[in-house]
């Protein structure tokens, strides 16, 4: 896809991550989410930082760590909301120098096409909206169209033993049939088992 096409793809996920994100209540901050690290609090302000890291990226200004730490909101649901929003505007503007997006938690060398780093933030935000979801007791299936365009991202992210270290992005894949393209598909790529519900608190981020 180009960057046009993924960056529409990112915008209709992050809208779809508010509308998960909107459920949820200050009582429901500690609960369990499939990021074994992270309670509920915790992933919403991880959701919350990689956004604004990622419109900083595409303002130009991605190597600045400042802009990728987490901070404690106050009502971290509004907070995201206004996140998930400059992100989807600064895509559209995307005033990166020649496109390149310079994004440190992946790597300090070098920066990333714009197209590659919008695919990553949509891959994310994609998941993550489920693993609001399921950490509400909800369901939460993307469209398939949304599936197809995110499955092939998914099995481009190296699997292996970085996927061990602290902090990984993902846990290790867990088995799937090389065969499916549904959304369980994409969830066990990225180490996430489909079945996991909250009184499990079994998974990694």
């Amino acid at each position: 896809m180009d960057v046009d096409e993924i960056r529409r793809w990112d915008a209709r996920a992050v809208e779809a991550s508010k509308d998960v994100v909107s459920r949820v209540t200050r009582g429901d901050l500690q609960r369990a989410t499939p990021c074994a690290q992270w309670n509920l609090g915790q992933l919403l302000a991880h959701m919350t930082v990689q956004h604004r890291g990622f419109a900083a990226a595409a303002a130009g200004s991605g190597p600045d760590l400042a802009h990728w730490q987490p901070r404690q909101a106050a009502d971290p649901v509004s907070a995201y909301v206004s996140a998930a929003d400059a992100v989807v505007e600064a895509f559209a503007r995307r005033r990166a120098p020649d496109g390149a997006f310079w994004l440190p938690e992946i790597s300090t060398e070098f920066p990333f096409p714009a197209a590659t780093a919008v695919g990553f933030h949509f891959l994310d935000y994609v998941v993550h909206s489920w693993d609001v979801a399921r950490s509400l007791g909800l369901n939460f299936e993307p469209e398939s169209d949304m599936v197809a365009a995110v499955l092939p991202i998914a099995r481009l992210v190296p699997d292996g033993a970085d996927r061990l270290r602290e902090g990984a992005a993902f846990a290790p894949g867990l088995p799937a049939d090389d065969d499916s393209a549904d959304f369980g598909a994409v969830l066990s790529l990225l180490g996430r088992s489909p079945q996991w519900r909250p009184e499990t608190a079994l998974g990694r981020v």
